[in-house]
């Protein structure tokens, strides 16, 4: 393993826009070779709102919002989001995000989790 290592988030493939229109999902674990942490790019484009959430079981993770607004719904609360706040998620807690009228940029931090990843989707959680 290198010292260092580097990617341009926008040079990763968007593996959620296939799956979701109005969403880009760029994930760079991979090509950073951490032993510790995950760093993801996330566009939501104005009003979109995917019905999915996620938890893990063993993994936190931290949200920077770099542009727009929106909102993000954590277990049952939802809260304003507004360019550089950071949202720090216990692993457990079940979360979703909505773009505001510009969209909603995001860049997520991950922590260690384990091989193959420890995500469990929750289909049909923020439907109201």
């Amino acid at each position: 393993m290198s010292v260092y290592s580097m990617k341009n988030l926008k040079d990763v493939e968007d593996l959620a826009g296939a799956r979701m229109p109005g969403l880009e999902g760029r994930f760079a674990r991979e090509y950073l070779d951490s032993r510790e942490l995950g760093v993801s790019y996330f566009r939501y484009a104005p009003g979109v709102r995917p019905g999915v959430g996620h938890s893990h079981s063993e993994q936190e993770e931290a949200y920077v919002v770099v542009g727009g607004s929106g909102r993000i719904k954590i277990d049952d609360e939802i809260i304003d989001l507004r360019q550089w706040d950071v949202v720090r998620v216990a692993p457990e807690a079940v979360r979703g995000f909505e773009g505001g009228p510009e969209g909603l940029e995001l860049i997520a931090i991950g922590g260690t989790r384990p091989e193959g990843g420890d995500g469990e989707m929750v289909v049909d959680w923020w439907t109201d």
